[in-house]
């Protein structure tokens, strides 16, 4: 590992603890038993941190949504594959999840319209994908913004949920999440 890794996977557990605008370039330094001075050396500022980690997940996302996308199948695997690498990255970088969700709007400049190009990308490929669930009937929902939002909320904190309760299996939590995501909780028809 790098450095300049180092530097950002400590920043990852000092952002996801205390919030981004909360950490300073001094307090990043005394945990890592540097001089503040010397992180200059392997990084510009925190803001540059700060775009690592969100970019590097926001590449992420694009690259899983692009594969989900080349998917020749219905609707129900294409969503089953959005939750899955959603799960997948929550369950192996949970602080770079909750920054992402908690942190993306103190980046600035171009990172800023970077990240919310991506973002937005993102979003809207999800919603073409249950626009034409709904289209075909393989949704019973009707809302696409609905569906789109119950997904979203629900996958974005997951990481703060997950932390409370570590040791659930995660094949288990992907199978009931997914189940949960796409079926519903009721058995049978509601009257």
């Amino acid at each position: 590992m790098t450095r300049k890794q180092e530097i950002i996977e400590t920043a990852k557990t000092l952002f996801r603890e205390r919030g981004y605008k909360s950490v300073s370039m001094r307090d990043l330094a005394k945990v890592m038993d540097f001089k503040a001075a010397s992180l200059y050396n392997h990084i510009s500022s925190k803001e540059e941190i700060l775009a690592d980690i969100v970019l590097d997940v926001a590449r992420y996302f694009t690259r899983e949504m692009e594969l989900v996308k080349q998917i020749e199948t219905d609707t129900k695997t294409r969503l089953e594959a959005v939750i899955d690498h959603h799960i997948d990255l929550t369950l192996k970088n949970p602080e770079a999840i909750a920054i992402v969700n908690n942190d993306w709007m103190h980046l600035e400049g171009e990172h800023y319209e970077i990240f919310l190009k991506m973002r937005n990308a993102y979003e809207e490929d999800l919603r073409v994908i249950i626009s034409e669930g709904v289209e075909s009937e393989e949704l019973k929902s009707k809302n696409v913004e609905v569906i789109l939002f119950s997904m979203l909320s629900t996958l974005r904190t997951l990481h703060s949920w997950y932390r409370k309760r570590s040791g659930i299996d995660s094949r288990q939590l992907k199978s009931d999440m997914t189940e949960i995501l796409l079926k519903g909780i009721v058995s049978g028809e509601l009257n």
